[in-house]
């Protein structure tokens, strides 16, 4: 066990010094590998950031709950907009017969929502997204409060002017401020800030969960209609009443609707498990392109590395007989060359990685993407694993080879 460290120690002296010497011919054979290992590194990331911003923007839709609305969310195949137009708006008056209706529901909100413009002093946000809500709407949404308090359903049935702000919001208009008790003006009416909600973040990557200003429901029918553009949010106690709850909420909608048997339902029941059939897809995608685009890098490199291992092999062959007639055994040889062949794998790989670091900050300027130690883990063993299944031939060859023809070699 001894002698196989020592030779294990001493091939790979021996490979860096022979990478050292070709440094040229390693660097341009390991391009493939540094181009293989981005395209798989990437990938990962770009799904593992998929997978993390859907854990987190789910949580920002509630927990178990199901959406009822007049148009159902667009994924993929045939969206029929011109049907879906011509259906009834959802009504506040449907909260309570629905909650009514819907046994296995723990609660009913409702909400409509708009960008608009918010003042405070000299200070203004102009894309805020204003959202007019009933005082349940803390409870089926994922929003946690960070300071003060949310309003209550005297609040909304009073049409109070207050209005809890997220962390965005909070920052553009108050920066080193409290907002609490402070006014803001929206559409120049004045609206007391009772709270502030955590940080969020954004949903999926790409929209600011954090520019949210939340009043009553009545407020917001002040200041703008509520003819159109109403959601409802049910909420169940867990998932799987949340499963059967549904079939509940389609009844029970049915039956506010007062649709006969035969009609077609003129409503969306909306959920988060859309985003992830939808989600799926897309993951699938980047994996059949970055699996290609990884094979086709690897396979190009693997050969590269399999051919400076002959063109290596051939050269040092007066090495090799030199090695075998001082005592070296043939699996000391395999084992020289098999870590030459894997090292070179390795510095591809470790370029690939320090380069997919970079990329990773660049995808998440603009999409989602994270990094992980099982990635640059997974990076080491397939670069490993390249060195081993294209660098065991010349290796083996090496090995094989008669100590005497080698010293005659020239």
């Amino acid at each position: 066990m001894s002698r196989f460290f020592i030779s294990l120690s001493e091939g790979f002296r021996i490979a860096l010094s022979a990478i050292w010497l070709n440094k040229v011919r390693a660097f341009l054979t390991t391009t493939c590998i540094v181009i293989g290992i981005v395209s798989v590194t990437t990938m990962k990331t770009v799904t593992d950031g998929i997978d993390q911003a859907f854990d987190n923007s789910m949580s920002m839709l509630g927990q178990n709950v199901v959406f009822v609305e007049k148009w159902p969310w667009g994924f993929g195949g045939e969206y029929r907009w011109w049907e879906y137009r011509n259906r009834r708006e959802m009504e506040l008056g449907y909260m309570d017969p629905l909650l009514r209706l819907t046994p296995s529901a723990t609660n009913v909100a409702a909400t409509v929502r708009r960008q608009s413009g918010l003042r405070y002093d000299e200070r203004e946000v102009s894309n805020a997204v204003l959202i007019g809500a009933t005082g349940g709407y803390f409870q089926t949404s994922g929003a946690d409060m960070e300071d003060g308090r949310v309003f209550s359903d005297a609040d909304v049935q009073t049409g109070s002017r207050v209005v809890v702000i997220g962390a965005t919001i909070k920052d553009a208009l108050f920066r080193n401020e409290d907002p609490i008790g402070k006014q803001i003006r929206i559409r120049g009416q004045r609206f007391t800030v009772i709270g502030t909600i955590e940080a969020q973040g954004s949903f999926l990557g790409l929209e600011d969960m954090d520019n949210v200003a939340i009043i009553p429901i009545s407020a917001y029918g002040s200041l703008y209609s509520l003819r159109w553009g109403i959601q409802l949010a049910v909420q169940f106690p867990d998932e799987e009443t949340m499963v059967e709850g549904e079939y509940e909420v389609i009844g029970a909608m049915r039956q506010i609707r007062q649709l006969d048997p035969m009609d077609d339902d003129d409503f969306a029941i909306n959920k988060a498990a859309l985003f992830e059939e939808e989600l799926a897809g897309v993951k699938i995608a980047i994996y059949g392109i970055g699996l290609f685009l990884t094979g086709l890098a690897l396979l190009v490199g693997g050969i590269g590395v399999m051919n400076i291992m002959f063109v290596s092999v051939r050269e040092r062959t007066r090495e090799i007989g030199i090695r075998k007639a001082v005592g070296a055994k043939s699996w000391e040889i395999l084992l020289q060359f098999l870590t030459e062949a894997i090292i070179i794998c390795l510095i591809g790989g470790l370029v690939g990685v320090l380069l997919s670091m970079g990329i990773t900050s660049l995808i998440n300027q603009f999409f989602v993407a994270y990094m992980d130690w099982t990635t640059v883990l997974q990076a080491i063993m397939i670069c490993t694993f390249i060195g081993i299944l294209f660098g065991y031939l010349p290796s083996s060859r090496a090995a094989r080879a008669n100590p005497i023809e080698s010293l005659r070699y020239e």
